[in-house]
């Protein structure tokens, strides 16, 4: 989760309600779709030698502290105790399981197919939106049972008796998918800090503390590993790029153009990701693999599409002066 690699809380943003010029959104929108998809290959190489929740330990205390002390100095209120309960359960759904369960099984799991993965948590809201009582729009519907369809064709067996994505990392991703959605639900309506920058750093300490006490209890930091040059400038550059410059997008992507139309990154990511996956990392994409990304994100763009965010991103581009 993205990622992850995806916002931490989309409910922070409530409209568009200032303006950007048509090259401003235009590079907002780039940000996200390309930056976010790259960090599932930033993620893939980091784990290479770095411990997976260790390495999502440092990314999110160290964005996180950096955000914080910036928005404090900024002039943000102290956070209230409400607050950081709010962040501390939204932080921990998120980012210690959701984000957490993409680094482990990016160990299993190719950056690619991940993302795709990665890329179902439309379809869970819709589900859980169901189970709370909501009845979707047929269209909704349909985009569901499309990319469940699409998820099951990769996760069969081929013709070999071997699954394409590694079975144990699936579940995990689905998992890890499920909690981003019902972390994403809640932060709806949970009480968070007034300033959205604020919440966001809250809710990374909280991951990131989670992230170290569960390295910590599970021996990553037993023996020194050899951190190779290519980890540790992935994680720079999650810290940098995934976390800071992509989430200060996000948020002011949300102040200017409508949450569904930002929301449209869900399946522009996984394309980013698969595409860079197999031109620097020599990923392949057997054809099933292949066909039931299509799937998925068919499924997901179905999805979106009934909620309005790809009409909505084209009329905010090319109406923006």
């Amino acid at each position: 989760m993205s990622s992850t690699n995806r916002p931490i809380s989309p409910a922070l943003g409530h409209g568009a309600t200032a303006t950007a010029t048509r090259w401003q959104l235009i590079a907002g929108f780039l940000v996200i779709y390309i930056v976010w998809g790259s960090t599932y290959l930033a993620i893939h190489w980091g784990v290479e030698t770095i411990p997976p929740f260790a390495m999502g330990a440092v990314r999110f205390l160290t964005a996180g502290s950096i955000l914080y002390v910036w928005c404090r100095v900024r002039g943000a209120e102290k956070p209230t105790i409400g607050q950081w309960k709010a962040s501390a359960v939204i932080g921990t759904l998120l980012l210690f399981v959701g984000n957490g369960a993409v680094s482990w099984a990016s160990q299993r799991v190719s950056s690619g197919l991940t993302s795709v993965l990665v890329a179902t948590v439309p379809l869970w809201l819709v589900l859980c939106e169901l189970w709370q009582g909501k009845r979707p729009d047929f269209i909704k519907v349909v985009g569901v049972l499309i990319g469940l369809a699409g998820v099951a064709l990769l996760v069969m067996p081929t013709g070999a008796a071997r699954a394409t994505v590694d079975p144990l990392g699936a579940v995990v991703l689905a998992l890890g998918s499920l909690s981003w959605t019902v972390g994403s639900l809640y932060s709806r309506t949970a009480r968070q800090a007034a300033s959205p920058a604020l919440a966001i750093a809250m809710q990374m300490l909280v991951g990131g503390s989670l992230l170290l006490l569960l390295s910590l209890s599970v021996g990553e930091w037993a023996a020194a590993p050899h951190v190779s040059l290519r980890s540790a400038a992935s994680l720079l550059y999650l810290i940098v790029f995934g976390s800071l410059i992509g989430f200060s997008t996000y948020m002011w992507l949300l102040k200017v153009a409508s949450p569904a139309a930002v929301g449209t990154y869900a399946y522009v990511n996984p394309a980013v990701a698969v595409l860079l996956g197999v031109l620097m990392a020599g990923e392949r994409l057997p054809a099933q693999a292949a066909a039931a990304m299509t799937v998925i994100l068919g499924g997901v763009a179905m999805v979106s599409i009934a909620g309005g965010g790809a009409s909505r991103m084209v009329k905010a581009v090319w109406r923006a002066r």
